[in-house]
């Protein structure tokens, strides 16, 4: 009988054959391109049925041919190992392992086997020893078994510690995997850190320099004019001198001689400003003045153009915009890959999409639900359209719609919880809806959550504020926890963040919806908010909050640490990035949406 693995080097060797996404053993293993396994059905629930996602280990993009997952090519080795670590688990498996007639000869499956030949190193029924091993030394299957066990025994030994010895290879390429994995990872944060830095700082350096040669232009300007007045000054002299004398001559009077005079006084007086190299007979000569602009830097490499943000201007649309585009009661916002803005828009019940540069594309109506109109309150961009939370004109029910990009009802589903203020965003990693609701508890106390819901509309998991408990311990943690929910964005990594209206603050949680940090706090300084709407990240990682109460933008880094005040807009609401970088803000009470460019986020101060 086949001796088992140990324990532990079954622990490492199951380690090695579970997959990331399930914690369970590889079924139907299958590999992407950076190597990374896991199981078909995971990787199929994981796509959501797209062409492309991302490696749920590394982050690295998959394409799918004919979208499907099953054209993945499979880890064989993997399957083989996982089929033969689940049949030394099963109980039966020393039974199936052993078959009922083992001890039937090969040759005479009706004879059991007796003896072992010595000589031929191989068992014997009676029949066989009659055959041909009558004269061979034969002894007992017991006392061969007893004979044979040490070296048998040695080879087990050898052959687990070479198991070890593979196992621990894994182990360390694993580690080894995490290191590198962390490597990149401060790598991309370090380049994308010194890229910004550079780039503010070549954004500074050519408002400086476009500055300086502004003013030695200037100067240059007023040199040249006052020679330019100085010269008209002397034309003017002399030509009003030439034409009197000539007049006086005409007439034959005697009036020629006082002209020769003044004409002699002031021929000699321009004279006297010739260069001290010319003659009498020639001409005045008048030097301009030195006109080079000075050198006030160089530049090293030649960077990408940087737009200046005194050139560049906020784009503003709705009432009190600068376009003709206009909308009603602008909240919800989000901007599709294909760079155009939707505007949940509360006054007319309709969503609005538009270019980045505020012109009018098109519009859809929201749908009717339970026999009442539906107020849009947030939208969010999915994998297959926008999604789009919002509340009956009676305010008696809540309702997540799902449109496709030219408003085509794809699919539908009721919220339990009521409520006028609802946030909504999209994780497309895993293809999850992500809406806030606020519950009004006993003694009018608000607490807020976040449910997590898949695409047809089940529930994932909630990430809540409940006390743990009652006393001084559930009063501590009523401080802590969230209470007036407003609107919720997903980062690159899955962070989920959500801004609180009444502890004026924004809280951070990981994707699994476990709490990892909150900032802001009531105020108007640096880094404090005051009732925050809506937030977003950038693409660096950045967090941009709409800072509703202190009329402001402001940008923290991904741990939540105040950098500046971005811009200033009145009654900030939803914010959405563009792919190009602009920053798309709207304002419920000026009833107008801003599109702010790249260079006036990044400022020190706008």
């Amino acid at each position: 009988m086949a001796t088992a693995a140990p324990s532990s080097l079954r622990a490492q060797i199951r380690e090695e054959l579970t997959c990331s996404i399930c914690l369970e053993l590889f079924t139907r293993p299958k590999v992407l391109p950076c190597q990374h396994t896991f199981c078909q059905g995971c990787l199929q629930h994981h796509a959501g049925g797209g062409v492309r996602f991302m490696c749920p280990n590394c982050r690295r993009q998959v394409r799918l041919q004919r979208q499907e997952v099953k054209s993945l090519p499979d880890n064989l080795i993997a399957a083989s190992l996982c089929e033969r670590l689940q049949y030394q688990n099963t109980p039966s498996g020393d039974a199936r392992e052993q078959p009922q007639d083992r001890d039937r000869c090969q040759s005479h499956p009706h004879e059991e086997v007796q003896l072992f030949c010595k000589q031929c190193d191989e068992p014997v029924c009676n029949e066989c020893l009659d055959e041909g091993h009558s004269d061979h030394v034969t002894i007992s299957l017991k006392r061969a078994s007893q004979e044979r066990k040490p070296p048998v025994q040695a080879l087990l030994d050898e052959g687990r510690r070479i198991l070890e010895t593979y196992c621990s290879f894994l182990k360390s390429l694993r580690e080894k995997e995490e290191s590198l994995n962390e490597q990149k990872r401060l790598t991309d944060n370090s380049i994308i850190q010194a890229h910004k830095q550079a780039a503010q700082e070549l954004a500074e350096n050519r408002v400086h320099l476009l500055s300086a040669v502004e003013e030695n232009q200037g100067k240059n300007n007023e040199e040249l004019q006052k020679k330019r007045d100085e010269v008209l000054a002397g034309i003017s002299r002399l030509s009003t001198a030439c034409d009197q004398a000539e007049q006086e001559m005409e007439r034959g009077g005697v009036g020629f001689h006082s002209q020769e005079a003044i004409l002699t006084e002031v021929i000699g007086t321009y004279q006297q400003k010739e260069a001290p190299s010319t003659t009498q007979s020639q001409s005045a000569v008048f030097k301009p003045i030195n006109t080079s602009v000075q050198v006030l830097g160089h530049v090293m490499f030649q960077p990408a153009p940087i737009s200046d943000h005194h050139q560049e201007k906020i784009i503003s649309f709705g009432r009190l915009g600068s376009t003709t585009a206009t909308v009603s009661t602008p909240l919800g916002v989000t901007v599709s890959d294909e760079r155009e803005i939707y505007v949940a828009d509360l006054g007319i019940k309709k969503i609005q999409v538009f270019t980045l540069q505020g012109t009018f594309v098109r519009q859809f109506p929201m749908i009717e639900l339970c026999g009442q109109g539906m107020e849009s309150v947030d939208v969010a961009m999915g994998r297959l359209g926008v999604w789009v939370v919002g509340v009956t004109c009676l305010k008696i029910a809540n309702f997540a719609v799902h449109y496709s990009k030219d408003g085509r009802v794809l699919r539908k589903f009721h919220l339990q919880q009521a409520g006028c203020q609802r946030g909504v965003a999209v994780d497309t990693r895993m293809n999850h809806i992500l809406i806030t609701q606020t519950i009004v508890e006993d003694w009018g106390r608000a607490r807020g959550e976040v449910i997590v819901l898949g695409s047809d509309g089940t529930l994932v998991r909630t990430v809540d504020g409940k006390a743990p408990g009652s006393g001084w311990l559930s009063s501590l943690f009523w401080q802590q926890r969230m209470k007036r929910l407003m609107y919720i964005s997903v980062d690159g990594e899955g962070r989920i963040l959500v801004s609180d209206w009444d502890n004026h603050c924004v809280f951070v949680y990981d994707d699994f919806g476990k709490f990892l940090f909150k900032f802001g706090g009531e105020g108007s300084g640096e880094g404090k908010l005051k009732h925050p709407y809506g937030s977003g990240t950038d693409s660096s990682g950045n967090i941009i909050v709409a800072d509703s109460g202190n009329n402001r933008v402001e940008l923290f880094d991904l741990t939540g640490r105040f950098k500046h005040i971005t811009t200033n807009i009145e009654h900030p609401g939803g914010v959405a990035m563009a792919p190009q970088g602009q920053l798309v803000v709207t304002c419920c009470k000026n009833h107008t949406v801003h599109i702010v460019p790249s260079s006036m986020i990044y400022s020190s101060q706008c």
